[in-house]
């Protein structure tokens, strides 16, 4: 046992590890502020188990790079409000009733606080403080960050997430999508090589003799959402030094034509890159889409980490929080 001055003789001691100093000490971990809004994962597609195990896993990645993250998942699509399928509309609704209620609260502990300072400047027989006004920052801040589940633009989706927002009766905060962005450009790079569709690595110069040499970049959400693609595309484009070209998976013939042209310009062997996280389209479109075009297919972005890393980071920058950066893969 130890003693106050010291430990027992014989067992160890184990002491704080000193700071390192200098520009290479580790940072300081960052944790969500106390009292902070809760980030909302507004999930399109339909509720069912596989799209809840995705956006589960995708807050489970966000709370691992935030501690202390309140992350809530929300449903766009679907007819119920289920515990395990809740409507976006009810979360967010809940989230400001908290809210209102954390506001409540700390007006009624501030005048407390106040009647408690007056009551002892009486009984000093002293002249009673002015107290400040009761805090008006829960009532202006943000009752929910709301981040939508999608890569690229898809003006339908967040049409009704905007209505979702409105009808909910919150001071819900409505973030981008996520791309473009060039951690989605190393997610799809990392999906068509897991397909055995292109270079892990380009540095070690790993040869795969399927390597396709044009890569159709697949999108939904119209037009605005294909130019938003074509500039991930272009970051993926400068990885595989391979031609990409975004083709709307919604418009019709859009993946046969796109595959032509890059037919027409010299692609032998194409690939089918879905730039979608998953829930937005029906599951078979995408393998539907690339069979059309006689082209083999990746899987969609899914729950790969940069995916967690980027709701967060959307979420982030609306509270000013700053995260660590993330080294990206080469």
């Amino acid at each position: 046992m130890s003693s106050p001055t010291g430990p027992a003789s014989g067992l160890p001691v184990r002491m704080p590890r000193p700071r390192q100093p200098g520009r290479h000490r580790r940072p300081e971990p960052v944790a969500a502020p106390v009292g902070a809004p809760p980030l909302v994962l507004a999930v399109p597609g339909s509720p069912d188990g596989a799209t809840r195990s995705l956006a589960e896993e995708i807050v489970s990645i966000a709370r691992s790079e935030l501690p202390g993250l309140d992350a809530r998942i929300g449903y766009v699509d679907g007819d119920g409000d289920t515990a395990d399928f809740p409507a976006l509309e009810s979360v967010l609704t809940r989230a400001a009733q908290e809210r209102g209620e954390r506001a409540r609260l700390a007006a009624a502990a501030a005048r407390a606080e106040a009647e408690a300072v007056r009551a002892e400047a009486e009984a000093l027989g002293e002249e009673a403080p002015v107290v400040a006004a009761e805090p008006a920052a829960a009532d202006e801040a943000a009752s929910a960050v709301v981040v939508p589940l999608l890569a690229g633009p898809d003006n339908a989706l967040l049409r009704r997430i905007r209505q979702a927002v409105k009808h909910s009766g919150s001071a819900a905060e409505l973030t981008d999508v996520l791309g473009p962005h060039p951690l989605l450009a190393e997610a799809l790079h990392v999906r068509l090589s897991e397909a055995g569709l292109a270079r892990a690595d380009r540095a070690r110069l790993f040869t795969v003799a399927t390597a396709a040499d044009g890569i159709i970049l697949a999108t939904v959400g119209g037009a605005e959402a294909t130019q938003a693609g074509g500039i991930t595309g272009m970051l993926l484009s400068a990885r595989l030094a391979v031609p990409v070209m975004a083709a709307a998976l919604d418009e019709d013939g859009a993946v046969v034509r796109v595959a032509e042209q890059l037919r027409s310009a010299g692609s032998a062997r194409l690939a089918l890159a879905p730039y979608l996280i998953g829930p937005e389209v029906a599951a078979d479109l995408p393998a539907a889409a690339a069979e059309e075009a006689e082209c083999a297919a990746a899987e969609a972005l899914g729950a790969y980490p940069a995916v967690g890393k980027l709701v967060l980071s959307k979420y982030a920058t609306v509270l000013g929080i700053k995260l660590q950066p993330a080294p990206a893969m080469r």
